[in-house]
């Protein structure tokens, strides 16, 4: 374990953030695993005894964050690869959601995030370094009907993840913005959240539905060795897409926005600023 990396993971007991978990450890290297529930990650605990930690913790709870990584910090002596995974889902019209439901969905998805970067980096600064990964979402450069709020949460992750680049990149901690594809992680069954739906909403609701079809998602350990990959990469990029049908819808939003604003490129030049 001499050369082993230690890695905190947060949405560690299902999903991508269990396939992290996993990899990292098939890989001989250290991991504490911290979710909500913990119960589903005793079995690889016993798997791989003495290199991983299971830590019950709430993102949304910015104290309990801050002793959590505490405990992982203390758990392995360092924390050297920090991937902010745990995320729910809002599934309905920005018109249906309440304020509960949206202030719980931000909770989790964006500030869950941002209280672990702020508890990690004066650990990684000590040291003289880390890594920083913070998922995010293929669809987070636009908003679409049904999961906006989905993509605002990421949206908002995304910016913040860029600014926190640039902040602490001379202290020798790399972020990436780690934007994923649709993995079958059950995000939309245990991760999600359902408003109350307007019947004024019905006939597009059901155009959505079709559009995304019934497409059988890739497992989320097909994903894990590109997390394995980025990790030990010593100059990483500061945004990466994972998923090679992701890449091309991604590259495609982004040549559609482009020619959106060279469309109006004449309107936009009349004022000076």
């Amino acid at each position: 374990m001499a050369n082993a990396r230690v890695w905190f993971i947060t949405g560690a007991s299902r999903g991508l953030g269990r396939a992290f978990a996993e990899a990292a450890l098939a890989d001989g290297d250290c991991v504490v695993a911290a979710a909500r529930n913990v119960e589903p990650l005793e079995e690889l605990a016993e798997k791989y005894p003495g290199r991983l930690v299971p830590l019950p913790l709430d993102v949304t709870d910015r104290r309990a964050v801050f002793d959590g990584v505490e405990r992982a910090a203390a758990a392995f002596g360092r924390l050297d690869v920090v991937v902010n995974n745990a995320g729910a889902m809002l599934y309905g019209m920005v018109e249906e959601a309440t304020e509960e439901q949206i202030r719980a969905h931000l909770d989790v998805n964006f500030f869950g995030a941002v209280w672990v970067a702020q508890a990690v980096l004066p650990h990684m600064r000590a040291q003289g370094g880390g890594r920083l990964l913070q998922v995010t979402s293929m669809g987070s450069g636009g908003g679409m009907a049904i999961v906006g709020f989905y993509g605002a949460g990421k949206a908002a992750l995304d910016s913040f993840s860029e600014a926190l680049a640039m902040e602490v990149e001379g202290f020798g901690i790399k972020v990436t913005i780690v934007q994923m594809g649709g993995y079958s992680t059950g995000l939309f069954t245990t991760g999600t959240a359902i408003t109350e739906p307007l019947a004024q909403y019905q006939s597009l609701r059901t155009e959505m539905e079709a559009m995304w079809g019934d497409a059988v998602a890739p497992e989320p350990d097909t994903a894990a060795p590109v997390i394995m990959e980025l990790a030990a990469l010593p100059d990483p990029p500061r945004r990466l897409v994972v998923g090679s049908q992701s890449f091309d819808h991604v590259l495609e939003m982004a040549r559609a926005r482009e020619d959106l604003y060279r469309s109006w490129e004449r309107l936009s030049r009349v004022a000076p600023g």
